[in-house]
């Protein structure tokens, strides 16, 4: 569970995040919504340890995030644009993260199995397509079997059928009571994968709850409508 009370971020003379308050449960898919500069990656950052709030606090399944870096190990991160050793294989980057995390016994390889991405792994990372970078960092995502994943356009440059191998992933994952964070542009993608939608516009959460009371709310069935009606009205 990640708690989230009264969190404010400065630019500058920027507020990029305003009184942030949020509480997200164990097995849900909460996506984060939103224009550009809404600050969805600011509040994903702060999650990640990456930026630092200028107050208010994050608890990550009861340890506040302060500077130790140790609640980390129950995180799963898949950025937008991974980068990777552009001269090491597939199988020597598995090798260095599995290292970075003193080799734990227990790892998650379906998605390895279901991308079928053996043949790739004595490939350099340079030789590699986007969409093999994309599912390499899926995986990278999903091995240590976190309990949370943040998930930033999760499917961008992956094929159909990887793509649906992705997304049952994250399906299956929820249902077995792990936690999801994502952000995308397409929003039959979030209506597809997402039960809550958190929208922020300006630094400021505007709705926050299931996206069937979203589309009430909005008295729109599509997403992106509701979306779009909520920003019109604001």
């Amino acid at each position: 569970m990640i708690r989230i009370e009264k969190l404010n971020k400065n630019f500058g003379k920027l507020h990029v995040l305003k009184d942030i308050d949020v509480e997200m449960q164990d097995g849900n898919i909460y996506a984060i919504v939103g224009p550009n500069a809404s600050g969805k990656t600011t509040l994903i950052k702060s999650i990640l340890g990456l930026v630092k709030p200028d107050s208010g606090s994050i608890d990550v399944n009861g340890e506040r995030v302060n500077g130790n870096y140790s609640y980390r190990k129950n995180l799963g991160y898949m950025p937008q644009l991974a980068r990777f050793p552009e001269n090491l294989t597939v199988k020597e980057i598995l090798r260095l993260v599995r290292d970075l995390r003193g080799n734990p016994e227990q790892t998650d390889q379906e998605l390895i199995e279901k991308f079928k991405i053996e043949n790739e792994m004595n490939k350099i990372v340079k030789n590699l397509s986007g969409g093999t970078r994309q599912k390499v960092s899926a995986i990278i995502a999903f091995l240590f079997n976190p309990q949370i994943l943040i998930l930033d356009e999760p499917t961008a440059g992956l094929d159909p059928i990887s793509s649906g191998v992705l997304k049952d992933k994250i399906i299956a994952d929820s249902k077995a009571g792990k936690t999801f964070i994502l952000t995308s542009h397409i929003m039959s993608e979030v209506e597809e994968l997402a039960n809550q939608i958190i929208f922020l516009l300006d630094g400021e959460i505007r709705f926050k709850g299931s996206v069937d009371l979203f589309q009430s709310h909005t008295q729109e069935k599509k997403l992106e409508r509701a979306i779009a009606a909520m920003m019109g009205n604001l």
